[in-house]
């Protein structure tokens, strides 16, 4: 419910209650005998009472009132966003005082570049590309860690003759847009590969006709779909980054520092998305298709299987090492290690300390 719809009537209530209590009718004025003007009617001091209970309801619904902001995904709507989802359709944000409007995302779109041309209030974005962004001078601040592990992953086909890292050279590597070339790049530096990379397009149909030899994917959503393609798991040869040394926490929520958001508005953003992907999970069904919905809504194609493998999968890469709940804290380890590789890399210039790239409550 938008409390900030009562506003007009409990106002205009109001000033009528006072308007009433300051003023006797006609009748009390030719029944009642002469008093001090100081005393009041009881019908008078029954309306001042009334106009001070809707004045006060006035004021603690002002208090509740909902601070809108707007959160950009970067990607199409699909099952990686349920939580967010789930946080609106239950009234977790607007219960603690957030209208949150979702902005999907897409190829065209990149997260950050919304936060800094002032399009969205949040984004959800790499850990990798956000200290990137830092560096290059956008004042981006951590404000929840979602996804712990990595599900970036290296895939070709095993008849190819393709089974170790020492294989990939001189292969054609598919890989997407920025956000997701840090990693390959960083490994194939870190083992001295020489491959040619490839712009990747979001089908897998050129890795399928034999126009790339390994092809960039997410365990969650790529890896699956080439499983529907007919591949089986045992066909394929699979490079986990999370297992070579450069498992980069992924889904993050930023904001700019510049933004100034309150402690409150901070507060309930975490609170919120943390209680929705813990209902997604405590409710796998129902999340499915709120998905699903969320999709239709969008004009994006919806495959129901595809979607719930990819739920499954988003359990796995944020209830990781024996979580029980969402947690939406930015382990100091992963960033110091992630920021080394950017800097070995020259990704970075220098590493900026962990307390100065996490959101807290300071000018």
């Amino acid at each position: 419910m938008n409390l900030r719809s009562w506003f007009p009537q409990i106002t205009h209530m109001s000033r009528v209650a006072l308007a009433l209590s300051h003023t006797d009718s006609i009748e009390d004025k030719e029944m009642l005998p002469a008093r001090p003007s100081r005393l009041r009617s009881p019908r008078s001091i029954l309306l001042c009472y009334v106009s001070c209970i809707l004045l006060c309801l006035c004021l603690a619904l002002s208090a509740h009132a909902e601070k809108q902001v707007k959160l950009v995904l970067h990607w199409y709507p699909q099952a990686q966003f349920a939580g967010y989802y789930m946080a609106v359709e239950k009234g977790f944000y607007s219960s603690r005082g957030l209208d949150v409007q979702i902005l999907p995302g897409g190829a065209d779109i990149g997260p950050f570049d919304w936060l800094e041309q002032g399009k969205a209030d949040f984004a959800l974005g790499f850990l990798s590309t956000a200290i990137q962004r830092r560096d290059a001078g956008l004042d981006v601040v951590h404000v929840g860690q979602v996804v712990h592990d990595s599900a970036l992953m290296l895939i070709a086909h095993k008849k190819s003759g393709i089974r170790s890292l020492a294989d990939l050279a001189g292969t054609r590597v598919g890989v997407w847009g920025t956000d997701f070339q840090i990693q390959p790049r960083a490994l194939f530096k870190q083992q001295n590969i020489r491959a040619t990379i490839i712009q990747q397009a979001p089908s897998m149909d050129l890795f399928m006709r034999g126009g790339l030899d390994v092809v960039s994917a997410m365990w969650y959503n790529e890896y699956h779909t080439l499983m529907s393609y007919g591949l089986e798991q045992s066909e394929m040869t699979t490079f986990f980054f999370r297992d070579l040394g450069l498992n980069f926490p992924e889904d993050g929520l930023y904001c700019r520092r510049s933004a100034h958001m309150t402690p409150q508005t901070i507060d309930a953003m975490r609170k919120g998305t943390a209680e929705g992907w813990d209902y997604v999970f405590a409710h796998p069904d129902e999340a499915l298709e709120l998905v699903l919905r969320v999709m239709k809504a969008n004009k994006v194609r919806a495959n129901r299987s595809h979607q719930r493998w990819m739920l499954a999968r988003m359990r796995d890469i944020i209830l990781t090492g024996g979580r029980k709940n969402t947690d939406l804290t930015l382990s100091e380890k992963a960033f110091g290690q992630a920021s080394q590789v950017l800097l070995a890399g020259g990704f970075i210039r220098a590493i900026l300390p962990y307390e100065d790239f996490i959101w807290q409550d300071r000018p």
